[in-house]
């Protein structure tokens, strides 16, 4: 009995110990990530710059040809990059992500607030900014070069945003510990980078991860806000009104359901979202911003192709351009919505 005593406060004291260094006391690196994070951008850009003026960084293009409209409407150009706006308009996410390094910095200097992992510097915070600015190298290569590995980048990016939220959400309604959350995180971004490299697009087995991703979001949200033993399974329903708003009706899916398979990882929240979440959220007015800055966005986006009606290929007003700096404001929303975190 003294052992097994013993042992449970040797354990409260380990965890103790590592929520201290991983959530509450940043390491003097974390600290400086402000300032790695603002170098890495600028040494991006300017080592695109030098590649693309030696023409390295275009070896592998397969994208459409010089003076072409490409698929995302603007002309291709034959210069340092092949759609010149829809590329640079993705220092909107460098941007973005920087700004929030730089209030979680400033805040870890004077005092960070306990109880809300998105004040100040920590393992969580500092990941979600990372995401965030890595979403304008992976697009700018895809819209700068139109190579393959360029797609590969772009949509890499894409995914590690995406799985953040409905991940960090499963934590917390899961009683994850920090160090479950970070190797699940991990664990699915390098699982999933290979088998897109390797597979494809819907990695050999017809399934849009970040598409899904988006579904899984809303729904352990709904799950944070109005969790229950009954919803807890009900959930996963809300998938369909999702993919409806996206364009894919319940009777779409009814009808195909091979295609449609995917629609059984809705219920993923439900399977480990096992209690109340110990947080509650504000959503007014950040979390409501941000999707109707996305949603917005969306249909925006679906005017950047070379047959839209709003489609002019030689204009730096591109639709896709204005896609990224939208998105990029709704990454912000999304990090402000975080922050009114509180403890019930």
């Amino acid at each position: 009995m003294i052992e097994t005593g013993f042992r449970k406060v040797w354990a409260n004291e380990v965890d103790n110990i590592i929520a201290k260094t991983w959530v509450e006391e940043p390491s003097s690196i974390m600290v400086r990530i402000y300032f790695v994070s603002l170098v890495a951008s600028a040494l991006f850009i300017v080592l695109y710059l030098v590649l693309a003026l030696t023409g390295e960084i275009f070896f592998y293009e397969s994208g459409e040809a010089i003076g072409a409209i490409s698929g995302w409407c603007e002309r291709v150009s034959g210069g340092l990059f092949r759609e010149p706006a829809n590329t640079l308009s993705n220092i909107g996410f460098m941007i973005s992500g920087l700004f929030m390094l730089r209030v979680l910095t400033a805040e870890n200097e004077w005092s960070t607030e306990k109880g809300n992992v998105f004040i100040g510097l920590n393992k969580i915070s500092v990941l979600y900014a990372v995401a965030v600015i890595y979403l304008g190298p992976g697009s700018w290569l895809m819209h700068g070069t139109h190579t393959e590995w360029g797609g590969w980048a772009d949509n890499l990016s894409m995914v590690m945003y995406i799985i953040f939220p409905w991940l960090y959400n499963l934590k917390e309604m899961g009683r994850w510990s920090v160090s479950r959350f970070l190797w699940t995180y991990f664990i699915i971004v390098i699982v999933y980078s290979l088998a897109r490299w390797f597979f494809g697009g819907r990695l050999g087995i017809g399934l849009d991860l970040f598409g899904l991703s988006i579904g899984l979001w809303i729904i352990s949200e709904a799950l944070f806000k109005y969790w229950s033993p009954k919803f807890r399974w009900f959930s996963g329903f809300v998938g369909f009104l999702v993919a409806a708003v996206f364009g894919i009706s319940p009777q779409d899916i009814l009808s195909d359901l091979v295609e449609y398979w995917w629609i059984i990882l809705f219920w993923v929240p439900a399977l480990f979202s096992t209690s109340r979440p110990a947080l509650k959220r504000t959503y007014t007015p950040w979390f409501f911003l941000g999707m109707f800055s996305y949603l917005a966005a969306f249909l925006i986006w679906l005017q950047g192709y070379p047959d839209a009606l709003y489609c002019q290929p030689d204009s730096w007003i591109q639709p896709h351009a204005i896609w990224h700096l939208m998105t990029a404001f709704s990454t912000w929303c999304f990090f402000k919505f975080y922050r009114t975190e509180r403890l019930r």
